[in-house]
């Protein structure tokens, strides 16, 4: 991966119903550091469903899982 600055930054998009999708320099990894992913665009499961956890697989059109993201942040 490249050292540019517009790269660096990482966005999460939470999609409505679905899973979370990660744009940016991003590295996925076990607590012991075994790489599961390193790139710039994954989608991580949020249904719990996913037969390949923690990544997406598209599960959650088919479980039920129902989730319409907030439009503003929580207030703390």
């Amino acid at each position: 991966m490249s050292g540019d600055a517009k790269e660096k930054e990482v966005v999460i998009t939470v999609n409505p119903h679905g899973s979370l999708r990660v744009e940016g320099a991003v590295k996925v990894q076990t607590k012991d550091g075994v790489v599961l992913f390193e790139g710039t665009e994954l989608w991580l499961c949020r249904c719990g469903e996913s037969s390949n956890k923690p990544f997406c697989d598209g599960t959650h059109k088919n479980c039920g899982f129902s989730h319409d993201p907030a439009s503003e942040p929580p207030k703390s």
